[in-house]
């Protein structure tokens, strides 16, 4: 069960994954006015934190308990606020047009029910809102620095245009990166960066 697998990555002292913020979120963040952000699938909480630190007003949402607890336990460290919920991606639910930014940031989902949570994001957002998304792209098969090993779950161009065909897509491009995200993201990776807007 993929919870089951989240609670036991999580339940590692360490931060596996880290607690600084992803680079990409935080040069896309840099240039936008602090207001609503949503993060799902967000794990042990280091995006939202840095999100929290800046300003933002957080709302953050993973299946995973441990999960949670390590985001919370970093929020305290951090002296910032979260509201942070457990949830599936197809089941959690927030009421249409309810945030100015959602970052999904290596937020894979099988590809019979991604589509489906990717145009319930599109709702989430409001007009004019910004979507943030850094995730693998089919090429990072080949590196050892994380990721789903089934390409269905991994993303190109062409999925991500379609997936988000309702937003005006600002940036799209495949690069080629050397992460440093604690101990299950390290190394050459292949990603894929999206911002579209709504």
């Amino acid at each position: 069960m993929v919870k089951d697998f989240w609670n036991k990555r999580f339940s590692e002292k360490e931060y596996v994954y880290g607690t600084n913020v992803n680079t990409f979120l935080a040069q896309q963040l840099q240039g936008l006015t602090t207001s609503s952000i949503l993060f799902p699938c967000e794990g042990e909480g280091r995006n939202a934190i840095f999100a929290a630190q800046k300003g933002w007003q957080v709302h953050a949402f993973d299946q995973s308990e441990k999960g949670k607890e390590k985001a919370l336990g970093l929020a305290d460290i951090k002296s910032v606020a979260i509201d942070y919920v457990i949830g599936d991606a197809l089941t959690v639910d927030y009421p249409n047009e309810s945030f100015d930014v959602i970052a999904l940031i290596y937020a894979h989902f099988p590809d019979n029910i991604r589509k489906e949570i990717h145009h319930k994001i599109c709702d989430w957002l409001k007009p004019n809102g910004t979507l943030i998304v850094e995730a693998f792209n089919p090429r990072q098969l080949a590196n050892t620095s994380g990721g789903p090993k089934d390409t269905s779950m991994l993303y190109t161009k062409e999925i991500l245009l379609d997936d988000f065909i309702l937003l005006k897509t600002k940036e799209i491009k495949y690069e080629e990166i050397t992460l440093n995200e604690g101990a299950y993201h390290i190394g050459k990776a292949d990603v894929i960066r999206y911002v579209g807007l709504k």
